[in-house]
């Protein structure tokens, strides 16, 4: 395997798969997070397979690259490091890794330049033991036990998830740049204007609270971390409760049927 084979990330072997869906949704989930050669050991029925290019969601790159094989030997005679994934613990003495913890070794293996594979049973019964004892370690996952049994698929998505993560994929957007908080001034003067109109309408009840209330209510807004444009909406918002109650001029006209009129 080359070296820029081991840089696009760990080979996925499907080991005798059963139902080309599966093998379609595998390459979806390959796609998703950057995995592009796909191994296929003795699929039941046949390759190339319709039904996987109809399940793969546009993942026909990944489909079209795949290469068949005979057996698990095959398959894996040009990797250096092969992890095994399984939900049970087979009594083989390997070491036992995470998703992430697998492919932080995988991104170091590749960095390497050694070819890395993973192996996927079949749906029905996983990997024998004969195919997990040709890995140097195994996959495992952290499942409620009492369904541990994952689609293949499933799985599948979970190791490319790591390893995108583990060889530096990010998110593919976020919040942006934080905003400048209010300046105190501002915020005070909100305060100011709140408190005096909260006073008018009684809520400081009983009286001998009021300090604890308006400390509570300020420590409020003070959490919410607001921008001057917060204070000029909440001021606003405040400012058309106050002369909605006092019959202001920004009440809405009725019509004749009672309804607002815009």
């Amino acid at each position: 395997m080359s070296e820029s084979a081991a840089a696009r990330g760990p080979v996925i072997i499907l080991v005798e798969p059963q139902l080309g869906e599966n093998i379609g949704m595998a390459a979806r989930a390959m796609a998703n997070f950057g995995l592009a050669e796909m191994r296929i050991v003795n699929p039941r029925d046949g390759w190339p397979n319709e039904k996987a290019e109809a399940a793969s969601a546009g993942a026909l790159h990944v489909l079209s690259a795949a290469r068949v094989f005979g057996s698990v030997e095959e398959a894996i005679a040009d990797l250096n490091v092969v992890f095994a994934t399984t939900a049970r613990e087979r009594g083989q003495q390997k070491r036992v890794f995470g998703a992430d913890g697998a492919m932080a070794e995988t991104v170091a293996h590749a960095a390497a330049g050694a070819g890395v594979g993973v192996l996927f049973g079949r749906e029905r019964t996983g990997l024998d033991n004969d195919a997990v004892a040709l890995a140097d370690a195994i996959i495992t996952f952290p499942v409620n036990p009492a369904h541990a049994s994952l689609n293949l698929a499933q799985a599948v998505l979970l190791v490319g998830y790591e390893w995108f993560k583990a060889s530096g994929g990010s998110l593919p957007f976020s919040v942006g740049e934080r905003p400048v908080p209010a300046t105190r001034e501002a915020v005070l003067s909100f305060f100011d204007y709140l408190e005096g109109e909260l006073d008018a309408a009684g809520f400081f009840m009983p009286p001998e609270k009021r300090s604890i209330m308006v400390r509570n209510l300020r420590n409020i807004f003070h959490r919410l971390t607001m921008t001057d444009q917060d204070v000029r909406t909440l001021r606003g918002a405040v400012v058309a409760l106050v002369q909605g109650r006092r019959g202001g001029r920004n009440l809405p006209r009725k019509g004749r049927a009672g309804e607002e009129e815009k």
